[in-house]
């Protein structure tokens, strides 16, 4: 078999590519699969959203107008804030894979690079949103018994 010479991440067409291949990883994974597989229904407009997503972030076109924070704390919500930061290493390890299969070069290391930087933003804002509305914390739920 011929293997195909890598090049970068250079075109909106490659970042489909990219978002459907990995997408095509996280619905069969084992653990993801089941969360992406409820939440998602129309899986052609999804890929379509993240490729806007990601082609904002790496090709500077304003494509994507959401807000990620907010639908990944409702994801969050709907699981009862089971998700974790091994979901995340899950999805980090799948899209590095994924582009190291398919692209070589800056931008493909700036996708890695973002994804990580974005995930622990993520997950943070997740944990965050968990405490205001005190779904991590049984005690949160408590009176304060005068602490302030």
């Amino acid at each position: 078999m011929k293997q195909i010479e890598k090049r970068d991440i250079e075109t909106r067409e490659d970042i489909f590519n990219l978002v459907s291949q990995f997408y095509d990883k996280i619905r069969k994974e084992n653990i993801l699969g089941p969360i992406f597989n409820q939440i998602i229904s129309n899986w052609d407009e999804h890929l379509n959203i993240l490729t806007d997503f990601w082609e904002t972030n790496l090709l500077f076109v304003s494509n994507y107008k959401r807000n990620p924070i907010e639908i990944h704390q409702k994801v969050d919500a709907t699981f009862h804030g089971n998700i974790t930061e091994k979901h995340f290493g899950i999805w980090l390890n799948l899209w590095f894979a994924t582009i190291d299969e398919l692209y070589y070069g800056e931008k493909a290391q700036i996708a890695k690079r973002r994804a990580r930087k974005m995930s622990t933003h993520l997950y943070i804002k997740m944990y965050e949103s968990r405490i205001l509305q005190k779904t991590t914390c049984p005690f949160l739920n408590e009176k304060n018994n005068g602490i302030s």
